[in-house]
């Protein structure tokens, strides 16, 4: 049935842009998970929207996206506010992508489904009495979810816990697993910088597969990007955070203090690892 005119008018160019791009990613997904003899519903398709507004996130939750991931915490929690206005009641659920501040656990804790990237147990203990304190304001009705992320390189001051030092990360995961207020889930990585993804991912699904050994729940694992997502779904991942791929260059709303990313200056591996952080 042909829809109205008023109907078709509120259809904009930035509508149909993330449709086709939604379209492009789910098909990608799809590929990737029979190539690897698995089914596509087994994995999530995070969009990451970070300096994107909330008018992208209300477009794509009418799409039928329910899962969106932002990396920083102020933008997060004012751009959850905005969508919660334009959306209403619909469900969205909130992750958390980026590095996470002790002392903005609080508000980590107020507005975030899940955290894919805790890797300490002072980090996990602050997230833990926040959400505590979070239910029983009636601010949560679940535990937060966490995935602990792991350092592919041993360089942990980029975030993560060493892959070559199990016992801190067995400890890591043991004080996610013991907090009341949180729901250990599984791992997180991103591949370093120049390093083959397939070797990269392959040793993050080894590590998973060495962890999920001690515990009773099917461990999930956070994985790959717009420029790398076939080779993590190859290697187990269920959810792939997509934010160039999907929602296009990201805007740079204060080019003084973000430097800004070219077709240029960046390979698109190296482009989609920075933005989708």
């Amino acid at each position: 049935m042909t829809p109205p005119v008023a109907e078709k008018e509120r259809v904009t160019t930035r509508d149909l842009e993330l449709a086709e791009a939604l379209a492009a990613v789910k098909a990608r997904l799809t590929a990737a998970a029979e190539a690897a003899g698995r089914h596509s519903d087994e994995i999530q398709l995070l969009p990451i929207t970070k300096f994107f507004p909330a008018t992208d996130v209300s477009i794509l939750h009418q799409l039928g996206c329910e899962d969106f991931g932002e990396s920083r915490e102020q933008e997060a929690t004012n751009k959850a506010g905005e969508v919660a206005n334009l959306v209403g009641a619909a469900p969205i659920r909130w992750h958390m992508v980026g590095r996470i501040q002790r002392n903005k656990a609080r508000s980590v804790a107020g507005w975030a489904y899940a955290a894919h990237s805790v890797d300490s147990v002072r980090l996990i203990e602050a997230l833990d009495r926040a959400a505590a304190q979070a239910t029983d304001g009636g601010d949560r009705t679940a535990p937060l979810r966490i995935y602990i992320q792991i350092s592919l390189d041993g360089d942990v001051q980029r975030g993560g816990v060493d892959v070559g030092d199990p016992e801190s990360v067995d400890r890591v995961c043991a004080a996610a697993q013991g907090a009341d207020g949180l729901e250990f889930v599984g791992l997180m990585a991103i591949p370093p910088l120049g390093a083959d993804p397939d070797e990269a991912f392959a040793r993050l699904h080894s590590e998973l597969e060495r962890v999920q050994r001690t515990y009773p729940q099917r461990l999930e694992l956070s994985a790959g990007m717009s420029s790398d997502l076939e080779v993590a779904v190859k290697h187990g991942s269920t959810c792939v955070r997509v934010g160039t791929a999907l929602l296009g260059q990201r805007p740079l709303t204060s080019p003084g203090v973000v430097t800004p990313v070219t077709s240029s200056s960046q390979t698109p591996e190296r482009r989609s690892r920075r933005v989708e952080r």
